[in-house]
């Protein structure tokens, strides 16, 4: 599809999310990223599932190809969930709860990738983001579990959070069946130790080695 045709569909599908909580147990949460070959079309994707008590790594997927759609600022889910839907589908069992590296409902049409990928899989799923690249964030505080409201538009999309006392935040914003408050407890919960939750480190890390090992192997 054309970019404005990708726009209408986001637009579309918006209406699907949920942004009140429908999760189970939560057992097993996964992280995704993909990686590109620099000045070339190979993607590497990887998803890796941790568990929810130890975040230790319980399995991982990959799955390696070329770039149907271009990057797009606003529409880097059609770019990337190709990519990362055939890694979901060769787990061996399904997971409880999805961590992107990305926003979500903190979106110019309210469908960043966690929402993209929280509706195609019908997985509550939530968008933690390193960077803020739209909205107005209010005072936050500086220790360790300090919020403060992400405003678009003049409505509440998402939150800052501080991850680590002095450390620059994390931007959370709903993907899909996970409310707000609960999308920060998680995010919280998985950042233990450092600024990103464990989902985004495991992910990356897996991601970059791979298509390191790939590429010198080529």
């Amino acid at each position: 599809m054309d970019l404005s045709e990708a726009e209408a569909e986001q637009t579309r599908l918006a209406a699907r999310v949920e942004e009140t909580d429908r999760l189970g147990a939560v057992r097993r949460i996964a992280g995704a990223d993909v990686a590109y070959e620099k000045d070339g079309d190979r993607f590497f994707a990887a998803v890796v599932v941790l568990d929810a008590e130890s975040l230790e790594v319980v399995e991982i997927a990959r799955h390696e190809g070329v770039g149907p759609f271009p990057y797009v600022p606003g529409l880097l889910s059609f770019r990337e969930l190709p990519a990362l839907l055939p890694c979901f589908a060769r787990l061996s069992e399904p997971v409880d709860l999805v961590v992107c590296d990305g926003n979500g409902r903190l979106h110019p049409r309210g469908f960043g990738i966690a929402c993209h990928l929280g509706v195609a899989l019908d997985l509550p799923a939530i968008g933690c983001a390193k960077n803020l690249l739209l909205g107005e964030v209010g005072a936050l505080a500086e220790d360790r579990g300090a919020q403060a409201p992400i405003v678009l538009e003049g409505n509440e999309r998402g939150r800052a959070l501080r991850t680590r006392e002095g450390v620059k935040p994390v931007y959370v914003s709903v993907g899909h069946r996970v409310s707000l408050p609960t999308a920060c407890a998680w995010v919280l919960r998985l950042a233990a130790s450092y600024r990103l939750p464990e989902t985004t480190r495991a992910a990356d890390h897996e991601v970059n080695e791979w298509r390191r090992r790939q590429l010198e192997s080529a």
